[in-house]
């Protein structure tokens, strides 16, 4: 499982501020020192919020970015956060995407974003464990 907050501390010239966000955004990066989070986060939109805001920080983005690019941020920080066999394991029981998301420790839109950006090989894979627990 990917520690977001691991990633954080290796990164010790970044500065994680939380903040009341004034436009209801739920995090933001200068793109070279700063990573704010809103404050009112509860502690699963934390790490989703914060694994897409280290992303960004890795890609030099600051501030907000056009769909596309925001598109290819969110995609990798569901890639990092949900693995294809944890998504697997927990798919084949799972009764619904909020089930699915509580089990793997994220929010909803972070499995969304995963189950949109599964490579051929992935999309097969979850293909055949789906079909083995009919």
């Amino acid at each position: 499982m990917f520690d977001p907050w691991g990633a954080l501390r290796r990164l010790t010239h970044i500065q994680l501020s939380f903040i009341r966000m004034p436009d209801g955004a739920p995090g933001r990066t200068d793109g070279l020192r700063v990573i704010w989070l809103d404050d009112r986060l509860q502690q699963v939109a934390r790490r989703c919020t914060l694994t897409h805001e280290l992303v960004h920080f890795e890609r030099g983005h600051s501030g907000c970015q056009e769909p596309r690019i925001e598109a290819e941020v969110r995609a990798e920080a569901a890639r990092r956060l949900i693995l294809i066999e944890d998504l697997c394991q927990h798919a084949s029981w799972a009764t619904s995407v909020h089930e699915l998301a509580e089990d793997l420790w994220v929010t909803p839109d972070v499995v969304f974003d995963r189950l949109q950006t599964l490579t051929p090989e992935e999309t097969a894979l979850l293909a055949v464990v789906e079909h083995q627990t009919r």
